[in-house]
């Protein structure tokens, strides 16, 4: 009877041994797969800022667990930058991570602060400005007048605002919201802000000029005055 019962308390004991067993194993192997990290990252519709960057913002720099990472977190992250406008993290299957980016519009270079503007109004600092394409704005605009500025630059077509090589504050005794614009081709534009959206037009006015340079006066009238 004595080595029933002792046979019976060995098999309990195996049986339990079993158990904490299977218990272990599906709990290590549920850490394993938590802990799974993420395998690829797709970064997509970025042209100023590199992958480094996203990746470093996002949290993903180190591809950490793909479940434990939070795509919301990520995209708050993300549009806390200067830089973009949209973000999106998605999660595809086998641990793959896709970021989709709207980036906010560079819109020109500052000489004044040596910083670089955008669409959203704002600037950062910058030691080379050549990756963004974008026209110098060689002086200082006053505050009454700069927000203005910055939204007629923003209306210009990616085009012609490619074509500005530089913009200049130039006010005059009859209008103090005067700039002048340096074009790639070697012509010069002068307009002012209530008519800033004619320089839309420039490639029209460009084809009738017959591959003459000189200056356009946009500002008061509308005349072209050839360079001798």
């Amino acid at each position: 009877m004595a080595k029933k019962i002792v046979k019976r308390k060995k098999l309990r004991v195996f049986r339990l041994l079993i158990v904490l067993i299977v218990l272990g194993g599906l709990f290590f192997g549920g850490y394993l797969f938590v802990k799974l990290p993420i395998k690829n990252i797709i970064v997509k519709n970025n042209t100023y800022i590199n992958d480094d960057y996203i990746l470093e913002l996002s949290g993903l720099k180190d591809y950490p667990s793909y479940l434990l990472y939070s795509s919301f977190k990520g995209v708050k992250k993300l549009e806390k930058s200067p830089y973009i406008n949209d973000a999106k993290i998605k999660k595809r299957f086998f641990n793959k991570i896709v970021i989709e980016i709207v980036e906010n519009k560079p819109l020109f270079y500052s000489e004044y602060d040596k910083k670089i503007v955008f669409s959203n109004k704002e600037s950062v600092d910058v030691e080379d400005y050549s990756k963004f394409r974008v026209p110098r704005l060689l002086n200082y605009v006053p505050d009454t007048k700069y927000k203005s500025f910055i939204k007629k630059v923003n209306k210009i077509d990616e085009e012609i605002l490619n074509k500005i090589s530089d913009i200049e504050y130039v006010p005059n005794e009859l209008d103090k919201d005067r700039f002048l614009l340096y074009m790639d081709d070697g012509n010069m534009v002068y307009l002012t802000l209530t008519k800033f959206n004619m320089i839309n037009y420039y490639n029209d006015v460009l084809s009738q000029l017959e591959g003459k340079k000189g200056i356009l006066y946009l500002d008061n009238g509308n005349h072209f005055q050839i360079k001798e």
